[in-house]
């Protein structure tokens, strides 16, 4: 569970409260410039924010930096990498906070990671010698190899080609069926309906929060996106079983 009451980055954020239970996927929606990653960033601790945020019912702030390692992982919007790491390390970089809790080499879910984002025959290339949507499946797969019961992952389908964008959304619902928090900053108001909760984020503040169909209104998408809303047909992809 993360939970966030009137929080306010300068600014940026102001007055925005959420209240997201174990179990749920969620997702941040707006416009460029609505506030989205720092959202995400301020519910992770990483900008400085007025306001009370709690993991799990605790506050963040009496949370030590270890423990908050092993509860949260954050996936930001930036997929550059400075060093040629090699994949596989860059992804066991998600357990160094269990090794440091004394659980050994804790090579747990490592393997596991890769699969899931397809890296496995990409494990041990540099990963400053891969693509961009290449980079982002190995950030989503650190997050992964954390076992977080929250995650938060800032457009975590940029870059990303069709079917590893809908790889993403099923793996983000197999998290959710194990009761992880899932919130996650995207673009596109197609994908709304894969969760259970949105958040309209519009210059700074939270316009409407609620089950996607409820929230998802035309005047909402007139106010905040500027469009028109209408019923289309529309193609549905989905993974081959």
């Amino acid at each position: 569970m993360i939970a966030a009451s009137g929080l306010r980055v300068e600014g940026r954020l102001r007055d925005v409260s959420l209240e997201l239970p174990a179990g749920c996927l969620a997702a941040v929606l707006g416009p460029n410039g609505a506030g989205k990653s720092t959202l995400l960033q301020a519910l992770a601790g990483l900008l400085p924010a007025e306001g009370e945020i709690r993991w799990r019912g605790e506050e963040l702030r009496r949370i030590p930096f270890l423990d908050r390692a092993r509860i949260l992982a954050w996936v930001g919007q930036e997929s550059h990498a400075d060093f040629g790491f090699p994949v596989r390390e860059v992804v066991a970089q998600g357990r160094y906070a269990h090794r440091e809790a004394g659980h050994g080499e804790d090579g747990h879910g490592i393997e596991e990671a890769l699969a899931a984002f397809d890296l496995t025959d990409l494990s041990d290339r540099p990963v400053t010698r891969l693509s961009g949507g290449e980079r982002r499946r190995v950030f989503l797969a650190r997050a992964l190899a954390t076992g977080a019961p929250i995650q938060l992952w800032d457009e975590p389908t940029s870059h990303l080609d069709v079917r590893h964008g809908l790889e993403v959304l099923e793996l983000a619902n197999g998290l959710k069926a194990q009761g992880a928090t899932v919130l996650m900053s995207l673009h596109d108001l197609r994908a709304a309906h894969c969760f259970d909760r949105v958040l309209v984020l519009h210059k700074g503040a939270c316009v409407a929060q609620g089950p996607p169909d409820e929230v998802l209104t035309p005047e909402v998408l007139l106010e905040v996106f500027g469009v028109k809303a209408r019923l289309a047909q529309d193609l549905i992809l989905e993974l081959p079983r």
